[in-house]
């Protein structure tokens, strides 16, 4: 059987990759809070799909931040339904950014994004 090679951390990044957008947008900001060290990017197809490997690993994490799209949440609900609390939670459509059916954005939406992310781990 295959294994995660996912190891734990104590920030998660859980972001939604849907098909618009806002949110390729909150998966990319993921990706760049993983690269600069501020959390460790996480598997929500694996959580959302119960994988144990993914779900022993997100027992360990202090904070589970959820990035999503739009207000249709699904990252946040793939989460709860997988029986952990979100700790925090942006929503890219919450920051000026509309939602459209093409995926492209601008390096100052991505930077909104990331900046919006790092604000809510300081609180």
């Amino acid at each position: 059987m295959a294994k995660c090679t996912c190891e734990p951390a104590e920030i998660m990044l859980f972001p939604c990759a849907g098909g618009s957008n806002v949110g390729q947008l909150a998966n990319q900001a993921a990706v760049k809070l993983d690269q600069e060290g501020t959390g460790k990017l996480f598997c929500l197809a694996g959580l959302g799909g119960h994988v144990q490997s993914i779900v022993e690993s997100t027992k360990g994490a202090k904070r589970i931040v959820v990035i999503d799209g739009c207000p249709i949440g699904c990252a946040k609900a793939t989460v709860e339904h997988a029986g952990f609390p979100v700790t925090d939670y942006v929503m890219v459509t919450k920051l000026d950014i509309r939602k459209k059916h093409e995926f492209t954005w601008t390096d100052e939406e991505l930077d909104r994004v990331v900046q919006a992310v790092k604000e809510s781990l300081e609180s």
